[in-house]
């Protein structure tokens, strides 16, 4: 018979990173130290669906366990950074979820800005420009104040996302088959990319779920833009001047326009292209004349289990 685990040896800690594409997990013991680390689909509600968030994080927890050789009653915290727990709902759900699985466990969940900007800054001040599935940034001064522009989802906002990159990429072939627009070389790989025979296939996926489409454009499209297509330059360039205009709104917001503005850059856009990150940079150079570039030492699962561990040193749960 097993041996029965009480909460007082429940002594590991669990951080997740979750967003529109992919899931990050990080196991850790008491003192901080990573003892494992996995990867799994998109755990965003919001965008993928409760039933693959669902998936997506017990397939991440469970394979970190397993190589640790510990159960589900061993975790004493959990702090779970997901797109979409800005609204109460969500996490309040997803909170319930972990409960259930994780009986000795201090929840919370939080935003994916907040646990980010924790990642870049710890607790000073700084503007944090995320760029992922989603794009948004988020600004906190020495008083503690957050301010945020974009990552109100795909529709409304996201500007310069992958999901933005990668539509503007379908619009530019279809613009160029009907010579409304310049040829590209996007019109020869988009559909190979996607495994996709023609339009219907395409337009099928996308309605289901446009994440499984647009996003998943975006490393074709900095690849061509590597070798040269110009289209694709010219997308990523719009994009660039897009995420620089976040910054620059919570720059505005915390009335920083004119001193040294620290900034970090978070997300799976980041680092690779070199002609988009190039771009990216000069356009933020150009927004704010006092830009500082802060390196990013660890990664946002990895910030999140740091907090699991401090809320369940806290009197009461964080949930």
């Amino acid at each position: 018979m097993p041996q029965k685990i009480s909460p007082s040896d429940a002594n590991f800690f669990l951080g997740f990173d979750g967003g529109g594409t992919k899931t990050e997990c990080v196991l850790a013991d008491a003192n901080g130290g990573v003892l494992a680390r996995a990867f799994a689909g998109p755990s965003n509600p919001l965008r993928a669906g409760y039933t693959r968030a669902w998936f997506a994080l017990s397939e991440a927890a469970d394979c970190v366990l397993s190589r640790a050789k510990l159960h589900a009653s061993h975790i004493g915290g959990i702090c779970a950074r997901l797109g979409g727990a800005q609204a109460s709902s969500v996490a309040r759900r997803v909170s319930t979820f972990f409960k259930g699985g994780f009986p000795h466990a201090k929840i919370r969940v939080t935003t994916d800005l907040d646990i980010a900007h924790e990642a870049a800054f710890g607790s000073g001040e700084g503007i944090l420009l995320l760029a992922g599935t989603g794009s948004a940034a988020l600004g906190r001064d020495a008083s503690g104040r957050f301010v945020r522009a974009g990552g109100r989802g795909p529709w409304f906002s996201d500007e310069g996302s992958a999901f933005d990159i990668g539509r503007r990429a379908f619009e530019a072939v279809v613009r160029a088959e009907e010579a409304r627009g310049p040829a590209t070389a996007l019109s020869q790989r988009i559909f190979e990319w996607h495994q996709a025979r023609d339009w219907n296939l395409i337009r099928d996926a996308s309605s289901k779920n446009a994440d499984d489409i647009f996003p998943k454009t975006f490393p074709l499209v900095v690849r061509l833009a590597d070798e040269g297509d110009i289209v694709s330059r010219d997308i990523l360039s719009d994009a660039a001047l897009s995420l620089a205009q976040l910054a620059e709104s919570a720059a505005i917001q915390l009335a920083w326009r004119e001193r040294e503005i620290p900034l970090a850059k978070i997300g799976g856009m980041f680092d690779r292209s070199k002609f988009f990150d190039a771009a990216i940079n000069v356009e933020l150079e150009k927004a704010l004349p006092g830009i500082r570039f802060v390196p990013v030492t660890i990664s946002p699962a990895e910030a999140a289990v740091r907090t699991a561990i401090r809320s369940a040193s806290a009197k009461g749960n964080a949930a």
